[in-house]
């Protein structure tokens, strides 16, 4: 169950991405807001609170690995899942190595984020 006080950023270039994810977690009950790469991101984060990321990897100006390194270096309690088009091993490796807390490809199936949305806030106690 959704508390309402669980929110959620999406990084990712691709607008109709962006949109759609928005939508989808905000119909699931969460506070979700969306910006198109990784230093717009830092830039929203500088200001608000947010328990999630769902960040892009390959997006232009910040790739999400660099965008993830920052956020653990500035913000280490925001759990990221990283999502791809892209299946490279590579990019997979090291974004779990970099802390990120999992791994999807697009296109994103909605239960399997669910799941994992729902286990990142079962696991983690925010501060209110």
């Amino acid at each position: 169950m959704v508390s309402g006080s669980e929110k959620i950023l999406i990084v990712d270039d691709e607008e109709n991405a962006r949109i759609g994810l928005t939508k989808l977690l905000s119909q699931e009950g969460y506070e979700v807001d969306s910006v198109a790469d990784g230093r717009e991101a830092l830039d929203y984060l500088r200001g608000k609170r947010v328990n999630l990321v769902i960040s892009d990897i390959n997006m232009p100006r910040m790739n999400g690995l660099a965008f993830l390194q920052e956020i653990n270096r500035h913000y280490p309690s925001i759990h990221v899942i990283m999502i791809t088009a892209y299946g490279e091993v590579e990019s997979y490796f090291e974004a779990m190595n970099l802390g990120a807390y999992e791994y999807l490809h697009k296109p994103i199936k909605l239960e399997e984020l669910k799941v994992v949305i729902h286990k990142i806030f079962k696991r983690t106690t925010w501060p209110r």
